[in-house]
């Protein structure tokens, strides 16, 4: 089961980069003015949008739940790479659309590591949760990154804003395998 769970999580990620290297294309890289609160803030929107349209069991915007996941695992990734670029000094520099992928690889693989160590020990338990009860759990990593945030990243025993990014980002990449995401919709608009 660990062999598929991680095939069916590189599907999902490739499906996540390919459109957030489009968008970039598109785009550029302007997401790099943004500070990490401001991300915190749009992966917010992103996981209250779910968790409404879970709730309500109706929506008036057509993009369904899985296009917002697939935006929660993009702004996790942005906000890998800001905090990384940061902490070199890059601040707001435009980067090149190869950089960028290297960049997104990059922390991919140290969140899809930290994955599989947790899989390991939990025994594949995400496979018995809810998607409800994922989007619960981003929510409640949210709360705790703007927490962390306030305080100025300072913390007495608990992990910091990146340890909770790759725990969002790991399970919005959990429910979207669970919504056999990219199997059953065309490349969703972020």
């Amino acid at each position: 089961m660990i062999h598929q769970t991680a095939q069916e999580y590189q599907r999902v990620i490739e499906a996540c980069q390919r459109l957030f290297l489009q968008k970039t294309q598109d785009y550029g890289t302007a997401w790099r003015i943004l500070r990490l609160p401001s991300i915190t803030d749009q992966i917010f929107i992103k996981a209250q949008r779910i968790r409404s349209i879970q709730e309500k069991g109706t929506q008036k915007i057509q993009d369904d739940i899985t296009s917002e996941f697939v935006a929660i695992v993009n702004y996790c990734v942005i906000a890998l790479i800001q905090e990384q670029l940061i902490a070199q000094g890059e601040e707001e520099q435009a980067l090149p659309v190869e950089r960028v992928r290297e960049l997104y690889q990059e922390e991919i693989r140290k969140t899809q590591a930290l994955q599989e160590d947790k899989n390991h020990d939990y025994g594949e338990a995400w496979r018995s949760m809810r998607v409800e009860s994922m989007t619960d759990l981003i929510l409640m990593k949210i709360y705790r990154t703007k927490q962390i945030e306030d305080n100025a990243g300072k913390t007495l025993v608990s992990e910091g804003v990146e340890a909770n990014y790759r725990d969002m980002l790991n399970y919005a990449v959990f429910c979207l395998i669970k919504l056999n995401y990219p199997d059953h919709v065309a490349a969703p608009a972020e």
